[in-house]
């Protein structure tokens, strides 16, 4: 089943659980604007090459449109337009003024020059510019794009629309220097924590001494395993594509991050870190998932947990930082075995929460501290939390089904609340 499939399987599972309006089923359904460039660049040897991107606008009845943009070989349109659907989902979960969008382009932009990099980002940027804008779509960094990739897209925007005076809102993701926030690399991992802390209190819970387990060691997975080591959590594995380490007695997981920026995969990290954990063996990025441990954090791709593996977790606690790491079936196994699924769309709503708080800040021309930006987030990703709890509670579900529940009453709302206006405010000018 492909992405697309499975993000529709959820929103419909949960507009049943609630019994959504026909209308908003519809909404919910369809992206609203779906955008196809073909544009080119000049190669470094001279040659002209074409590209092909995409941006979609899934839902903007909440706000403008929020996604990341991607330059990857395999973006596909249905891939696109399902992280679009999540987005609408996560925005309303975590009850930030956006709607859902996600873009990208097909190139490897690993056999780019930086030259070329930034020729491909700028022709983009020109491409879309007539649907994006701080009040219209807000893309964000996504695979394979990064800060510097973000200040290009708001630089040329700005050369568009020269008179626009908060132009840097039309990226989050940027740079310090160029209007990014302080904490926005750390966002995703630390909501995740403070998710899964409020969850441990509803249970009379701590972390300190809780075995942890993370698959993917990248940006957000490294940055979780300190976080949960700081709060006394013990790292016991951590994988990434290339394989992994896993210790009994756990290990410092950030002299293992140091290692794999040294050595590039944290498998070639074993015994590296001398005092940091004993008795270090190798493990796969599959192996990890049937590791027994307290919680378990899923931050690498989509679709790891499947209805052939999911019998196999042996995780007190599934904390998702990836979008889409468990498939519908495998979450059904994983809850009647009694696992609690802190589904992607509320445990990693802290990145694009911060960006969020990254987007007010360029429109207030104003600059947050990290602790303001850190008290916010932890103060914002605890009540979406608390939420989705009570919802959890009104219809005895999963966490899962009542964070897509919670989402589409929000989106249900703003959907009434157009239409009435609409309504009273619209009169035909040539009635027939």
């Amino acid at each position: 089943m492909s992405l697309y499939e499975n993000t529709q399987k959820l929103i419909v599972r949960a507009a049943d659980t609630m019994d959504l309006m026909p209308e908003v089923r519809v909404v919910m359904n369809e992206p609203e604007r779906i955008l196809t460039v073909d544009f080119h660049i000049h190669r470094d040897n001279g040659k002209i090459e074409m590209f092909r991107g995409f941006r979609v606008q899934h839902n903007t009845l909440r706000g403008p449109a929020k996604g990341g943009i991607r330059f990857h070989p395999q973006v596909d349109m249905g891939e696109v337009k399902a992280l679009a659907g999540w987005m609408s989902i996560k925005c309303a979960v975590a009850d930030i003024p956006y709607g859902g969008g996600k873009g990208g382009i097909e190139v490897d932009s690993a056999k780019l020059s930086g030259c070329e990099l930034e020729q491909l980002t700028r022709e983009f940027t020109r491409a879309i510019a007539p649907i994006i804008g701080p009040r219209r779509d807000v893309p964000a960094p996504d695979v394979r794009t990064n800060g510097q990739i973000m200040d290009w897209i708001a630089d040329e925007y700005h050369k568009i629309h020269p008179k626009e005076d908060d132009y840097l809102a039309v990226v989050t993701g940027k740079t310090l220097e160029n209007g990014g926030s302080l904490g926005r690399d750390s966002a995703t991992a630390a909501g995740g924590v403070h998710v899964l802390e409020a969850f441990l209190e509803t249970k009379k819970e701590q972390l300190k001494g809780m075995r942890v387990a993370i698959q993917g060691f990248g940006n957000a997975g490294h940055h979780a395993a300190r976080i949960l080591q700081e709060k006394g959590a013990k790292i016991i594995a951590v994988t990434d594509s290339k394989g992994g380490i896993f210790a009994e007695d756990g290990f410092d997981p950030i002299k293992a991050h140091n290692c794999k920026l040294k050595k590039g995969g944290v498998g070639e990290c074993l015994l590296e870190s001398e005092g940091s954990g004993k008795d270090q063996k190798e493990i796969s990025n599959d192996d990890i998932l049937a590791l027994e441990c307290d919680i378990l954090v899923l931050a690498a791709l989509e679709n790891q947990v499947t209805i052939e593996n999911a019998e196999n977790i042996r995780a007190k606690i599934v904390v998702e930082l990836a979008n889409g790491p468990t498939t519908p079936e495998a979450h059904e196994i994983l809850e009647k075995r009694m696992i609690t699924v802190l589904p992607d769309v509320l445990a990693n709503a802290g990145g694009v929460t911060v960006s969020y708080y990254e987007w007010e800040q360029n429109l207030r021309h104003e600059k947050w501290t990290e602790e303001q930006v850190a008290e916010k987030l932890e103060k914002s990703q605890k009540k979406a939390f608390e939420d989705v709890a009570k919802i959890a509670e009104e219809f005895k579900t999963d966490f899962r089904n009542a964070s897509y529940v919670l989402a589409l009453r929000r989106i249900e709302h703003a959907f009434l609340e157009k239409h009435s206006a609409a309504a009273h405010g619209f009169s035909c000018s040539n009635p027939i």
